[in-house]
């Protein structure tokens, strides 16, 4: 259910399920984790086979759940959604086709998301009486903002790749996401880590100026 291909610095994970735009089971979700958690390329490519992205959860094994092991594949979920957000390399999704529910959710833990033109987004979760549950609502305001966020995951209304631009739910729109991971797998491999980290940092001010200047210099010594 998930391809990997390697190269030129970037792993390729491939979301390949078509028939079913790419709906995630459990035994996907784990195999994507796997997949995130061995790597070692600068840069991971996210991406859908056929027309769509994500459609989110298999909602047949999603009915099937009860309290327990509904509570679990949430937390699949979730340490899916934070292995790409942890990764120290940089994580490109490339949004071609419909993202929904859970698809958005693995977005949103990318560091950057690339639309194509014909790419949509939803939270459709309220129309069916559920919710995405694998950490999109705490990283969704944080991306878009709060008020815009309640917006798109009360309504469960469909984003077009303009519309999701402009609110900052995705950084570009291109025909061809995968070269925005060219572009990134092209600089220096060390620097990119290091900033990442650096912008992932949650810590204080004090204690982020502090770890930037080391960082610069740890990075400087390297280039002497």
């Amino acid at each position: 259910m998930v391809q990997t291909t390697n190269g030129d610095g970037i792993r390729t994970l491939t979301l390949d399920r078509p028939d079913q735009r790419n709906a995630l089971t459990s035994a996907a979700l784990r195999d994507l984790e796997a997949a995130v958690e061995s790597a070692t390329e600068p840069v991971l490519y996210l991406h859908g086979a056929g027309e769509a992205f994500c459609a989110g959860a298999d909602l047949d094994e999603v009915k099937a759940l009860d309290a327990e092991s509904a509570e679990a594949f949430a937390a699949l979920g979730q340490r899916v959604a934070h292995a790409l957000e942890s990764y120290d390399g940089a994580v490109v999704a490339g949004i071609d086709g419909a993202a929904r529910g859970g698809g958005v959710e693995l977005a949103l833990a990318c560091d950057i998301r690339v639309a194509t033109p014909d790419a949509t987004l939803a939270e459709t979760g309220v129309k069916l009486g559920l919710f995405g549950a694998w950490g999109g609502t705490a990283r969704l305001p944080d991306i878009v903002g709060t008020g815009d966020a309640l917006d798109i995951a009360l309504s469960g209304r469909t984003l077009d790749a303009e519309t999701a631009l402009q609110m900052g739910l995705v950084s570009r729109v291109t025909a061809e996401p995968r070269a925005v991971a060219e572009e990134i797998a092209a600089v220096d491999a060390d620097a990119l880590r290091v900033l990442k980290a650096r912008m992932r940092d949650d810590a204080d001010r004090e204690t982020q100026e502090r770890r930037e200047q080391q960082a610069f210099a740890d990075l400087n010594a390297k280039t002497e």
